[in-house]
């Protein structure tokens, strides 16, 4: 296929895969959704391989109990080599091909196919097993695979060495905007003519008893153990810190004219994204959210869309006291009257906080809130704090017009990204 016309070049989203808490594919975690089902648990399970008792204060995450990845994916001398996210990663981008029906260098040349992923922090899992284990005498040297195991890249390099992708390849690390802003940086790949097809999302593992102190120690975690289903509960005057999650949320873009010629089903568009900086503070966002409301400004005139249109916001909503504050300010000051006509929700109360791969897996929703014209909820949300007042789908789905959606991300170091899904009509 030859390239078109980069003035041309419009972007959809030809298929999606992810796996979390709520389920090791997109349209499992959809329907647990829709059930307003919760992915978070005790982590008894996913320590108890490890040498003593978990007796930290937060022992609660939105992790995947069990997963194993395909020998035809990675042979088992390969698989001791590679850090979980990069396993996960793997996984939903071999299968969101097969979904696809893409071939490299069959569909489209092998090198105008390429693969950007969002990867916050990396493969710790792999750096404290090896890191103990060196501190304490049990290797003499660390493991010959220990640094290609642990980078970011990793990721979407080894899925680019398996299914054969030549195009662009990288990873971007922006905190909890990272898979957002690898998706803008997909859609601009495509849209200036560059590729005409891209695996783009993000993938995240990192609960880890030292990761776990670490964001405890910033006073960052929810500590509501009673419940642990129940502790991540976004706009709700209860809320106390988010809770952490993991998991991988990819999409496949295409150039719109080489997807139909094709025949591939368009999904949605991608109309458009955004982003900013608050330049603010490390970790606390802007007080009057200038950052935020930026980013979505941004977004929708990249997407030459009007406030007005929009139906639907996944927002970032991670259960901080600020942050939930933070984005409904910017909501209500950005769209005005229009933001009470608005559905807005966190899936975070359900999957957990994907970090670097948060906007991926949410990206996923606002693309299934489109298809099914339904907005996900927002669960545990039963008593909204004072100044939580927007319509955040408390506790059930919604059925309701959906052509228009957002994905808001915002990250530590006041890094803003906000993506625009559009419904395609017949």
């Amino acid at each position: 296929m030859t390239s078109l016309n980069p003035s041309t070049h419009k972007v959809v989203v030809t298929a999606v895969e992810g796996m979390c808490s709520l389920g090791l594919n997109s349209d499992e975690i959809w329907k647990n959704a829709l059930q307003s089902k919760s992915g978070v648990k005790r982590l008894n399970e996913r320590f108890q391989n490890e040498a003593g008792e978990f007796d930290y204060p937060i022992d609660f995450a939105g992790y995947i109990p069990s997963f194993s990845i395909s020998d035809e994916i990675l042979n088992e001398k390969e698989k001791p080599r590679f850090d979980l996210f990069i396993h996960y990663a793997l996984h939903c981008a071999h299968s969101l091909l097969k979904k696809a029906q893409l071939e490299s260098g069959v569909t489209y040349p092998a090198h105008r196919i390429g693969c950007i992923l969002g990867v916050g922090m990396g493969g710790f899992p792999f750096i404290g097993e090896n890191h103990a284990q060196f501190i304490q005498g049990k290797r003499a040297r660390l493991n010959p695979f220990f640094i290609p195991s642990i980078i970011p890249n990793m990721a979407p390099g080894l899925i680019a060495m398996k299914l054969g992708l030549k195009g662009t390849n990288y990873s971007i690390s922006s905190a909890c905007a990272s898979s957002g802003h690898a998706i803008e940086a997909g859609m601009n790949m495509i849209r200036s003519g560059q590729l005409d097809a891209i695996i783009v999302g993000g993938s995240e593992a990192i609960i880890t008893k030292f990761t776990i102190s670490g964001f405890h120690s910033m006073k960052a975690l929810s500590r509501r153990d009673v419940a642990p289903d129940k502790a991540s509960c976004p706009f709700d005057q209860d809320r106390d810190g988010f809770v952490m999650g993991e998991g991988t949320g990819l999409i496949l873009l295409e150039n719109e004219k080489l997807a139909k010629s094709r025949g591939a089903k368009a999904l949605c568009e991608l109309a458009g994204a955004g982003s900013s900086c608050d330049a603010y503070h490390t970790t606390t966002p802007h007080p009057e959210s200038e950052g935020a409301i930026q980013s979505m400004k941004n977004a929708l005139n990249d997407a030459n869309i009007k406030p007005e249109e929009v139906d639907y916001i996944n927002a970032h909503g991670t259960s901080t006291p600020r942050g939930d504050i933070g984005e409904t300010i910017a909501i209500k000051n950005f769209f005005q009257k229009h933001a009470y006509d608005l559905n807005v929700s966190s899936t975070k109360s359900m999957t957990g906080h994907l970090l670097g791969a948060a906007s991926g897996l949410e990206s996923i929703f606002c693309i299934q809130s489109i298809i099914n014209q339904v907005a996900p909820p927002t669960i545990n949300l039963n008593n909204p704090s004072e100044e939580c007042d927007l319509n955040y789908t408390p506790n059930v789905p919604v059925k309701r017009k959906i052509d228009i959606a957002l994905n808001n991300s915002f990250g530590f170091g006041g890094t803003n990204s906000t993506l625009v899904f559009k419904r395609i009509k017949e």
